[in-house]
């Protein structure tokens, strides 16, 4: 209740400086995602679920960063159901399929944004498509380490 009534302007201090409160839980929400992955990942079977509105925010985010560290719209990156964002500096394509199309599942973003898993492994393992010869992602992941 009284994070309703708090401002998303509020600082809130961290060890690494001071960020917004709206900054803040979006931090929180993208380590309850990476760090439920992680957890299953070391505990087999134990199948800890992922809060769906959480791993959609973390999804879009990391989503959002790549797009930002690959300025352009050349290459479209698809994380159905979640997100969809276009990247990559080159020729903009406007209409139709796009002639660069990067596709792949909500968790297996996650792994590739983080670092949890590399491109040519997530490619090796169909976890990922890729067509065009501005998609391959390899040289901006991970987005975070």
């Amino acid at each position: 209740e009284a994070l309703a009534e708090a401002p998303d302007t509020r600082l809130i201090p961290t060890r690494f400086g001071a960020m917004t409160l709206a900054d803040f839980l979006v931090t929180r929400t993208v380590e309850l995602v990476v760090h439920t992955d992680d957890l299953n990942d070391a505990l087999p079977g134990l199948d800890v679920p992922y809060d769906r509105q959480a791993l959609a925010a973390c999804t879009r985010l990391l989503a959002d960063a790549l797009a930002v560290k690959a300025p352009g719209a050349s290459t479209e990156v698809r994380i159905p159901p979640f997100a969809v964002v276009q990247c990559v500096e080159g020729p903009r394509h406007t209409r139709g399929t796009p002639p660069n199309v990067v596709e792949t599942d909500p968790l297996t973003w996650i792994r590739l944004a983080t670092g949890r898993v590399g491109w040519g492994a997530a490619l090796d393992d169909a976890k990922v498509s890729a067509s065009g010869e501005r998609a391959d992602l390899s040289k901006l992941l991970p987005l975070m380490g």
